[in-house]
């Protein structure tokens, strides 16, 4: 049947529905030729028609066929030089996902077809395959854009006010009993009301979701019965992946996905994506061909001198070229689509670094950056980058531009060397615990910090205390993968034990990770499960585990450590003394003469310089003066709040610690004892200069009211 086309429009790229037909775009610079297939189901071995694209407009080939509606499937094929001597690897008869594609039905169906060369051939890649993969790939999805949103907006959670949750989308909800079992597992199951109490009560503002673009499982795990779990190996950068979807995958995962969202954010709870720019699932040269490679692979990644290989500064075999216009415009296209059309609130970019590359050389001011800074859709929503890639020079803790927020890695690997009895000094401690002012100050706020102790990568906060080795045997890598140096303590036994002896400090240590991040200035992240003791059994590296090692097992939720997580969470909401918008000055106050911030020895005594410079960290008090915030809100009232005393005490043996004089506070109330797991508001009550005792291994938090003179405590 013949199928009547007109040129169409060289933008928007993609598959854009108007009601009547469906415009086609595809850009490839170096292309000789572009057909677009039409398929009737996601299995189809053969497409149901094939028609040759003849416009081309700046280097854009486009194509309108009437009648086409939503649901309707489609690939591409490029033809081209297959020369990977110089970097060209075009194949016709490699069906192709669509770059802008806004659903894919189906997964890859691993097979030898899906490669652009001959596997076994002695040539390897320099071979060229003459199969067509179409049975094995999956296609993409053309979608009605209309949604009904009911007037929804972003909750907009100031940074300084947020508590981030790290959550994956199906290991979430994939056990949880009273979810419907029908959705467990999904972005209903996110979206249920069950899940969205459980946020609201915990405290949580905003949930960080691991990867939903759509991903590719490699075909290595695939084969020893694994899977990629996490989904750090995207192929589509516009379209939710339908592993997740309950509904469907012909465009239902889209409105799913937007469903999902809708509720969160009626509960007032932002959603942050996990996002994967700087490479994708197509592997290096020996990976299959299923976009970007066979629509044009010069123009999209970072080849070496030599084009048949690719620059790899991610360790998954290649990266995007973030400097070439195409691929800019590719990425802030799909960052824009989520803001605009799927409402989400931010975004934290993997081995962000990778990106600031712009020849070899890490350089912050690199154009994805000014473009992002310039655009004003994108630069208004959360923005936190993963500060590091594998390449020389990628570690940029601190070195991200302005408006950039980053996952601080200094602060994970000083708060766990503090409390699993390592040596470090106090002037680094007391530099994370007060926001990291050597990393942010100079051209950013407190906010810059996102604290963790722990996240998807690395032991859970159950495991942190309960081994000292990693346990990665069913990785299938003899116990060779994931970070080896994992700053964690077993508390004197590897792994479960019946030491009650034992088991106590741990739960105390957890107590003490805990209170430690949500005290500190900066914005606390915490990943889905610690505050239940969720264990993966001393695996530190479960990216291929999609199962009871990486789901949340409800049935055994710790109530206690989950008590006093809500705890410490409604203390850090209530107090602004806890989640500062400006730094500590370090000078005394205005009306009270007592500086903002003061550090105490045991004694009762101030530090010295002296003891900043040689002490080890064991043992210190810090001060917070509720009246020295030097910060208003939103109607322009100066925010003040009570005084906080914190004792942190890493000594294994008790500690008296002697309160400051009463210019400081004349009464203080105990409020948190993490040897102790309290559920009372006040646990004891003391005066000036009394003496306390701090328990070994432990944190005591001590409040002082005050009066607040027409001020607010609240920001």
């Amino acid at each position: 049947m013949k199928i009547t086309t007109y040129p169409g429009k060289p933008f928007p790229l993609g598959a854009t529905w108007d009601g009547e037909g469906v415009n086609f775009t595809l850009y490839s610079e170096n292309a000789t030729g572009v057909e677009i297939c039409l398929f009737n189901t996601a299995k189809d071995e053969v497409e149901s028609s094939r028609i040759e694209i003849t416009e081309c407009s700046d280097l854009t080939w486009h194509i309108y066929i009437p009648g086409l509606k939503p649901g309707q499937l489609y690939g591409f094929r490029v033809h081209g030089p297959y020369e990977p001597e110089n970097g060209h690897r075009f194949n016709a008869n490699k069906l192709l996902v669509d770059p802008y594609a806004k659903a894919i039905a189906g997964t890859v169906n691993w097979d030898d077809s899906l490669f652009g060369y001959e596997v076994g051939n002695p040539d390897e890649d320099l071979s060229f395959s003459e199969t067509d993969n179409a049975a094995f790939v999956p296609k993409s999805v053309v979608i009605d854009h209309n949604f009904d949103w009911e007037n929804d907006k972003s909750p907009k959670v100031a940074y300084y006010n947020s508590v981030i949750y790290e959550a994956h989308v199906k290991g979430f909800t994939k056990l949880h009993p009273e979810i419907p079992e029908e959705i467990r597992g999904t972005y209903a199951g996110i979206g249920h009301p069950v899940t969205i109490a459980y946020l609201k009560d915990l405290g949580i503002t905003a949930i960080e979701l691991m990867p939903v673009h759509h991903f590719l499982a490699d075909r290595h795990l695939i084969d020893k019965g694994l899977t990629n779990y996490w989904g750090y190996n995207t192929i589509g950068f516009f379209a939710p992946d339908a592993r997740y979807a309950s509904s469907g995958i012909l465009g239902e995962q889209v409105i799913e996905f937007k469903n999902m969202v809708k509720e969160l954010h009626k509960a007032g709870i932002e959603v942050i994506l996990d996002v994967v720019y700087n490479h994708t699932g197509e592997g290096s040269q020996l990976g299959p061909t299923l976009s970007f490679r066979g629509i044009d692979n010069i123009s999209y990644y970072r080849l070496a001198d030599d084009k048949r290989f690719y620059m790899d500064y991610t360790g998954t075999g290649n990266t995007l070229n973030a400097n070439l216009p195409n691929v800019l415009r590719l990425m802030m296209d799909s960052l824009r689509y989520w803001i605009t059309e799927m409402h989400v609130d931010g975004f934290r970019f993997d081995l962000a670094a990778t990106l600031a590359r712009e020849l070899h050389e890490v350089n912050r001011l690199s154009a994805f950056f000014d473009i992002i800074h310039q655009d004003p859709t994108i630069s208004q929503v959360k923005l936190i980058a993963e500060p590091w890639d594998l390449g020389e020079g990628g570690y940029q803790v601190g070195k991200f531009p302005s408006g950039w927020a980053e996952w601080n890695g200094k602060y994970r690997d000083s708060i766990r060397d503090y409390w699993s009895g390592t040596e470090s000094m106090l002037a680094e401690f007391a530099d994370r615990i007060t926001g990291s002012s050597d990393l942010y100050k100079s051209y950013r706020r407190p906010s810059a910090s996102i604290n963790f102790i722990t996240a998807h990568d690395g032991f859970t906060l159950n495991d942190l205390v309960t081994y000292n080795e990693k346990h990665n045997e069913a990785n299938g890598e003899d116990n060779n993968d994931g970070e080896s140096h994992n700053r964690s303590w077993n508390c004197g036994i590897e792994g479960p034990t019946d030491d009650e002896a034992i088991n106590t400090l741990r739960e105390r240590q957890k107590r003490n990770f805990l209170t430690t991040l949500f005290l500190s200035q900066g914005v606390p992240m915490m990943i889905a499960g610690d505050e239940m003791s969720r264990t993966q059994q001393g695996n530190n590296n479960s990216y291929c585990q999609d199962n009871e090692i990486s789901w949340i097992n409800w049935e055994t939720l710790d109530k206690d450590l989950h008590d006093f997580t809500r705890k410490l969470i409604k203390l850090r909401k209530d107090h602004a003394a806890f989640s500062r918008k400006n730094w500590f000055k370090g000078e005394a106050v205005k009306g009270n003469g007592i500086a903002d911030i003061a550090w105490f020895l045991p004694n009762g005594s101030e530090m010295t310089d002296d003891n900043w410079s040689h002490d080890f960290a064991k043992s210190v008090a810090v001060f917070l003066n509720g009246l020295g915030l030097h910060s208003v809100n939103a109607e322009g009232n100066k925010i003040v709040d009570d005084s906080f005393y914190i004792i942190f005490n890493a000594h294994d043996q008790p500690l008296d610690y002697k309160l400051p004089k009463s210019q400081y506070a004349q009464d203080w109330d105990l409020l948190i004892d993490t040897c102790k797991n309290q559920a009372e508001e006040v646990i004891g009550q003391y005066k000036a200069e009394d003496t306390i005792q701090v328990s070994g291994r432990s944190v005591v938090l001590l409040q002082h009211q005050l009066i607040h003179n027409g001020g607010t405590k609240h920001q």
